[in-house]
């Protein structure tokens, strides 16, 4: 069914037809269009599902661990200080190897109080366990919601899953959405260390120094395992659906000497400073990375470099330029753009290739840069 609808909206028409058992949820700027759609279809009756308003973002991961543990199908969505309160619960999510799927929406931490754009928040959680797919449009926020329950839930992964939207440029900006009727392509879920009544066990016990690597290890194994499920999860999908997607959106980089790598809108306005470079004679390309975890091999060898960041790590740099600095020799030009919903626009990353100085680091607006 074809409509319009904004970014939040998407991801409610998504959870509605993937019909989690359990949805538990606090409202917080600029996500709470997300629970409140969803809380309107179970009202409605559109959606068979118990509703849970807790008294905060902590509970409401706390809420769906409970459930899940029971082996039913969860779901919650937050941002910015409702994820860092929820970070006890995260970690204890991914331990406990429980396929919850969470929203996102990006947005910047305080103080000073901002609620638009940034992606600090999603990246202080990468280090937990959870899979986290980042998108910039509509159409892939509900395709990438309905693909997240049926990762979390595949047998070789059996981890959480978090779907990242750019705050207000995206969870709040109408566009074109085609739903689908997923029939069995999210199949039931089976938990196989599910609690039930006839298989009554407990979470949470002490575990010592002879076992307690053998947990971490297992979560590492379960992220490798999943970039196959990953990559049969989307060609099924564009398969019944006729939408591709992958690890990366890749654009005009087949001849390309310089590539523009971001995340979230701002690697699909690059896309537009692409063409405009192409016309000067730069032969550029731009690589939208959709998957953070887990990270994928990319193909930059040869290149130049310009990652874009909208976040960063106090006293050791942008955190997306950090991970492919660590992958690749190529050196990097990194860019540190868009924090705290800084406008940046196509002509502004066009200007970046333009002045890139590979091996250095360049805050945009600051000091006169801009």
């Amino acid at each position: 069914m074809k409509k319009i609808a904004t970014g939040n909206k998407a991801v409610a028409e998504a959870v509605k037809q993937a019909a989690p058992t359990v949805v538990a949820a606090y409202p917080i700027t600029p996500q709470t269009e997300v629970v409140e759609q969803v809380a309107e279809f179970v009202s409605s009756g559109e959606l068979k599902s118990r509703y849970i308003a807790v008294e905060s973002e902590h509970s409401a991961m706390a809420a769906c661990i409970g459930a899940s543990i029971t082996g039913i199908r969860t779901f919650t969505a937050t941002s910015s200080h409702g994820l860092l309160y929820m970070h006890e619960m995260t970690n204890w999510a991914a331990g406990a190897r429980l396929p919850i799927v969470m929203a996102n929406i990006n947005r910047s931490l305080g103080p000073g109080w901002n609620i638009w754009a940034e992606h600090t928040d999603a990246l202080q959680e990468r280090d937990t366990g959870w899979l986290q797919v980042y998108v910039s449009t509509v159409q892939e926020a509900y395709d990438a919601t309905l693909m997240a329950f049926r990762i979390a839930e595949h047998n070789d992964v059996l981890l959480p899953v978090m779907v990242n939207l750019d705050g207000f440029l995206l969870s709040h900006i109408m566009q074109p959405l085609d739903t689908v009727e997923p029939g069995d392509f999210i199949p039931p879920i089976h938990l196989p260390h599910a609690i039930t009544v006839e298989n009554p066990a407990g979470y949470g016990c002490l575990t010592g120094p002879d076992q307690q690597f053998r947990f971490r290890w297992d979560i590492e194994r379960s992220i490798r395992d999943s970039v196959k499920v990953i990559e049969d999860t989307e060609k099924e999908f564009a398969r019944r659906f006729g939408r591709k997607y992958g690890f990366t959106e890749d654009y005009q980089c087949t001849d390309a000497e310089v590539v523009i790598v971001a995340m979230g809108t701002l690697g699909k306005e690059a896309e537009v400073a692409v063409d405009l470079l192409r016309k000067e004679g730069i032969k550029a390309g731009s690589m939208r990375l959709r998957w953070l975890r887990p990270f994928p091999k990319l193909n930059l060898k040869g290149r130049q470099v310009v990652v874009i960041d909208r976040d960063y790590s106090f006293g050791r740099g942008g955190i997306l330029a950090t991970e492919i600095m660590a992958q690749i020799k190529e050196p990097v030009f990194s860019v540190i753009a868009g924090i705290g919903g800084q406008e940046v626009t196509y002509e502004d990353i066009a200007g970046f290739v333009r002045q890139r100085r590979t091996g250095e680091e360049f805050w945009f607006g600051v000091n006169g840069n801009v």
